[in-house]
């Protein structure tokens, strides 16, 4: 063992295939308040009360909008980042967003409770 083989990084557990599904397998079938984006430095409110899915391999967030419902966000599990939030009321999803042509973004879902 040199010196180089203690200074190489690690792969992070979140980068590996099966930390993604398992997360995305913890995230499927949570109901989410509202749904928001950062565009050009504002966040925004897209989506309200809708639901996690996870189906065929893709994670899926579903969303009312203005007029109806509809997929706000859809993604690969193996190509999706997503983490909670520190106070555990939602979470963060970067991915290429296969509903928006492939286009990278970064949405944060918030959880609605029922008390």
């Amino acid at each position: 063992m040199g010196l180089k083989d203690l200074f190489k990084k690690k792969p992070k557990k979140e980068d590996t295939p099966e930390y993604r599904r398992q997360m995305a397998e913890r995230l499927a079938g949570k109901h989410i308040k509202y749904v928001s984006e950062r565009i050009e430095g504002i966040e925004e409110i897209i989506g309200r009360e809708g639901a996690l899915n996870l189906r065929d391999g893709e994670f899926i967030v579903f969303c009312a909008v203005k007029g109806g419902h509809e997929v706000l966000f859809r993604a690969k599990v193996e190509e999706l980042s997503a983490w909670e939030l520190l106070s555990l009321e939602g979470v963060v999803l970067t991915a290429p967003d296969i509903e928006h042509g492939g286009e990278v973004r970064t949405i944060i879902a918030y959880y609605k409770y029922y008390l």
